[in-house]
């Protein structure tokens, strides 16, 4: 039961670490040679009355890349998880085959979200424009 409380204390600390990482990425407020101030304070959240961030599909596509968003951290978790299971077999063949499926099945899952988010992205992208 100690293992598993802090095998679970492990995995949400990661979690909530690359979080914040992430959250924090300089790449998602970088101001191009081409875009002045007003463009980067709209884009920040300032006001716009453009139709590419207005309307359904902008709404649907902010829909979807949350749901996969949760999707690719769900899969993170769970090779996490896979990991730590790994490294407390003990050796044990069966322990060891069930943590190696998990981290394959996690690796997987994170492939089909990244996938799929670009896909989404791409074709709602140019039905957008």
């Amino acid at each position: 039961m100690k293992k598993l409380i802090l095998s679970i204390a492990a995995v949400v600390m990661t979690v909530i670490g690359l979080g914040s990482v992430a959250t924090l990425s300089p790449a998602a407020y970088a101001v191009t040679a081409d875009s002045g101030v007003q463009d980067w304070v709209n884009e920040a959240g300032g006001s716009t009355n453009s139709a590419a961030t207005t309307g359904l599909m902008p709404m649907i596509k902010n829909i979807i890349n949350i749901v996969l968003g949760v999707v690719g951290i769900i899969a993170v978790v769970m090779m996490i998880m896979g990991g730590i299971s790994f490294i407390t077999s003990q050796g044990d063949a069966g322990k060891v085959t069930k943590a190696r499926n998990t981290i394959l099945y996690g690796v997987v899952g994170l492939i089909v979200a990244l996938l799929a988010f670009a896909i989404v992205n791409f074709v709602l992208g140019n039905l957008i424009s």
